[in-house]
């Protein structure tokens, strides 16, 4: 076991804030306050918990990861949130980029596809009383029926091309971030910003994600 997982969760947090995102490029004040607030820790199966903090994705069953902390800061900090933003949040997971979300924005609307990851998220978020935070089961790339636009979207699963229901639900001036490319292989972050009626791209950085299915 290596000194880092020996330490306190509280401990470890702060050494993934200090070294893993701030010592690489991500400044945003509520981005880093929110990541060291929320317990990585209790997203994860038990039996992973002692490497909650390390610099990787780590799986959390039916074939799904949660993403490595560097990933998840990147993307909220791209999406520039602030206290009165709604968030549409496409593949729930563990729900921790959820309860990272919820922290810097108003309201977080999170898809997921399976109903059990869904209610395993449901459950944790409760308990951390993210109350900000409403999830549904279902087809990620419908978006979320009946509701209208999204100040920010986060998708973070693959696609080669971004779903048009997802466009739609991006207001004017709103920012979606995204795994663009071959779902099996070279993915880019994308940050797509709404300008008017035409949608500029922006690369990120290289980033493996699974697959988006809808």
């Amino acid at each position: 076991m290596t000194l880092l997982h020996a330490c306190p969760a509280t401990e470890r947090r702060h050494a993934m804030v200090e070294f893993q995102l701030r010592a690489r490029g991500i400044e945003d004040p509520g981005v880093l306050a929110a990541m060291g607030s929320v317990e990585r820790e209790l997203f994860v199966p038990s039996a992973l918990r002692a490497r909650a903090y390390d610099d990787e994705p780590l799986p959390i069953g039916f074939g799904q990861t949660i993403s490595q902390p560097y990933v998840v800061a990147l993307m909220v900090e791209a999406l520039e949130l602030s206290g009165d933003h709604r968030v549409l949040e496409i593949g729930t997971g563990s729900g921790y980029a959820a309860a990272v979300k919820s922290m810097v924005a108003a309201e977080v609307w999170s898809v997921e596809r399976n109903e059990l990851l869904a209610a395993r998220a449901r459950s944790t978020l409760d308990r951390l009383r993210h109350d900000n935070v409403r999830i549904r089961s279902g087809d990620g790339a419908c978006g979320w029926p009946g509701e209208t636009q999204f100040d920010a979207i986060s998708i973070a699963a693959a696609t080669g091309s971004v779903p048009a229901a997802l466009l739609e639900h991006l207001a004017p001036a709103g920012r979606m971030v995204l795994p663009l490319g071959d779902p099996h292989g070279d993915q880019k972050l994308v940050l797509v910003t709404r300008e008017g009626t035409d949608y500029r791209e922006e690369e990120l950085t290289d980033v493996r994600f699974v697959p988006l299915v809808g």
